[in-house]
């Protein structure tokens, strides 16, 4: 699934061509893409219909107008094409119309991306935690939110309502950057270290940005893959050498989920530290 820095990717690439362009219409293509409106109700788009701004909330790429919102999750194998060209594909879910001939096409082969109509931020801001790359999100703040928790820390990372946007790659990789394994409890994580974290989530995500994401199947913008790929230093990297330790990259399944860890210097903090 795209994360943070796969969906900013996106949304780099579209604003440009999209803000201050009108919408005319969202045909779509396979009717379940639109999630929690109808086709017919886009008119109330349409009585305001220039796009405002096109920016990232958590996993989802928001475009905005005058008194609404179209919020587009990918999902796991959705992609947009911005194009004033027919795009084709057999995986085409919906298509967004604007004038002067361009279009979004919402290509999605596993059919798991949605489209949204919200009037504002407000519903999907009650589900979502704060923005790591946000400026209230300081050092202080994460301590204050970790201390109060007593759950796997990986697991909290991965939970989109104590903080949005991050997935499996990049908390594997923050946690492998400040030494800490992926099974260490929450709150018993020592202060310096939740302070070397905080640091490393919002480098590795700023890091990513630039480097248009990680693609590890199929993402692309364009046909253009992520480069961040090239800089991973213990996603999917099993078997090979640790480049802090020169041990041996492990896989196991914390939280859930694939989980890449060195556990010869990430220190698992299981009991009180003192």
């Amino acid at each position: 699934m795209p994360e943070l820095p796969e969906v900013q990717t996106v949304v780099n690439h579209i604003r440009p061509t999209c803000v201050g362009k009108r919408l005319k219409r969202i045909q779509p293509v396979w009717g379940k893409v639109l999630h929690n409106f109808k086709e017919a109700d886009v008119n109330l788009i349409l009585d305001h219909p220039k796009v405002v701004d096109v920016y990232r909330r958590a996993k989802f790429i928001i475009i905005s107008f005058k008194n609404h919102i179209i919020a587009i999750h990918l999902r796991m194998t959705g992609k947009l094409h911005v194009t004033d060209e027919h795009f084709r594909s057999k995986h085409i879910t919906a298509v967004l119309e604007f004038e002067d001939d361009y279009s979004i096409y919402f290509e999605d082969i596993r059919k798991f991306g949605r489209i949204y109509l919200y009037d504002d931020l407000k519903v999907i801001d009650s589900k979502h935690g704060p923005e790591p790359l946000g400026k209230n999100f300081t050092h202080q703040l994460f301590k204050k939110m970790v201390s109060q928790k007593k759950r796997n820390i990986k697991a909290l990372l991965l939970d989109q309502t104590f903080i949005s946007g991050l997935g499996n790659i990049y908390v594997d990789e923050s946690l492998w950057k400040s030494g800490i394994h992926p099974s260490s409890i929450s709150n018993l994580v020592p202060e310096n270290k939740i302070f070397s974290l905080h640091s490393n989530i919002r480098l590795t995500l700023r890091e990513a940005i630039n480097n248009n994401g990680t693609t590890i199947i199929d993402f692309n913008v364009n046909g253009e893959s992520g480069r961040y790929t090239n800089y991973l230093c213990v996603y999917g990297k099993a078997g090979e050498t640790c480049l802090k330790c020169n041990d041996r990259i492990e896989k196991l399944k914390i939280a859930g989920r694939g989980t890449y860890v060195c556990t010869k210097c990430q220190m698992k903090y299981t009991k009180k530290y003192s």
